[in-house]
């Protein structure tokens, strides 16, 4: 068992990648280290002619992968687009680690991220004893990915600032980034391209600009269609978290899993599943993130304070926690599912006892 905390994709399916790959006959673009068609299967799951099983990645529609993995192979970016917790960051790592190898040529977005994080920045001990060279440079991600022609993921795109992000242009439309000091300029070699991630739900977006949009192709990951496509994502996600944090709890009922995904799908819905109750919307989104969060926490709970079962009062603080992000408004709309819709149901009454005792 690894001692790492979290591997990356292409550590953790280095198997599966192996497999893909000695089975791969299908034709593979400059510098991929597998075909489309294997890229879209290692994402998607399925059986190898040898009868290897390969595990879904991401559990949606296939077509929306194939146009990703279809935009990759041209000069075009891919934008993965969507609510907090649809899997964008999820499908972009797998993405990079089927395609490249390798998905830590990576930039984290945020208000502070600079034009120098994108572009390059300096050895500044270096730079005042020797002036500008190449010495002194410090690549990013972005010049490591152009140079040796592989994937580089832009994480939370819209949380940069307007002007840093068109910083993104004369390399996405001319695949050529100048470095005017040393009178140079890198050029992009075959299979560099870029996946970048964004939501339109958090507080501080940037929008991006035409000019900007024009170089991206956008995908928008959904929500999950179905009850049992988010039940069998939590699942597996779930699963794989427990294995990594080897803790010593049994895996959870389907049935515990199903009753997190009914009160996130009701209250994302503002209905009940039957359609005959009419339910206030909490202002978080209570994605299938958030669901597979309350469910590894309610494990970690079972595991260290109760008796390895995952149990209501295991998950009940956790609920809570994903549905009153606003003490004020939320916890209106939280105590009116409680009272109109918990507490009716007699399956669910270890649940509602659960959370009346934390007094919510």
């Amino acid at each position: 068992m690894s001692t790492i905390l979290r591997q990356h994709a292409e550590q953790l399916f280095a198997a599966e990648l192996e497999e893909l790959k000695k089975n791969d006959t299908d034709k593979r673009p400059p510098n991929w280290q597998l075909s489309p068609q294997a890229v879209v299967t290692y994402l998607l799951g399925g059986k190898l002619k040898n009868g290897f099983e390969v595990s879904p990645k991401y559990i949606g529609n296939r077509r929306l992968i194939e146009i990703a993995v279809a935009t990759l192979t041209t000069d075009r970016a891919l934008l993965l687009y969507g609510l907090p917790g649809t899997a964008k960051s999820w499908v972009s790592e797998h993405l990079a680690a089927a395609i490249s190898g390798d998905s830590t040529m990576i930039i984290q977005g945020t208000a502070g991220t600079s034009e120098e994080a994108i572009r390059y920045g300096w050895n500044y001990a270096r730079l005042l004893a020797e002036g500008p060279s190449a010495n002194a440079l410090v690549e990013t991600p972005v010049m490591k990915g152009m140079k040796a022609g592989k994937i580089v993921r832009l994480e939370e795109l819209t949380r940069i600032g307007s002007d840093v992000q068109d910083t993104l242009i004369t390399i996405l439309s001319e695949k050529t980034l100048p470095v005017p000091e040393l009178s140079t300029e890198v050029q992009a070699v075959k299979g560099f391209n870029l996946i970048a991630t964004a939501n339109n739900r958090d507080k501080g977006v940037n929008e991006l600009s035409g000019a900007l949009k024009r170089r991206f192709n956008t995908v928008i990951l959904p929500l999950p269609d179905s009850m049992e496509e988010e039940i069998d994502i939590v699942r597996r996600r779930v699963q794989s978290f427990e294995k990594v944090m080897e803790l010593p709890a049994e895996p959870p009922a389907v049935a515990e899993i199903k009753r997190i995904v009914t009160i996130f799908r009701e209250l994302r819905a503002g209905v009940t599943l039957d359609g005959k109750t009419k339910l206030k919307v909490p202002s978080g989104t209570l994605s299938t993130a958030e669901a597979i969060s309350v469910v590894n926490s309610g494990m970690a709970m079972a595991a260290y304070f109760g008796d390895g079962a995952l149990k209501a009062p295991d998950l009940a603080a956790g609920i809570i926690g994903a549905v009153v992000k606003d003490p004020v408004q939320d916890k209106i709309v939280w105590q009116e599912y409680l009272e109109t819709v918990v507490k009716p149901r007699d399956e669910w009454k270890d649940i509602y006892r659960a959370c009346r005792d934390l007094g919510i």
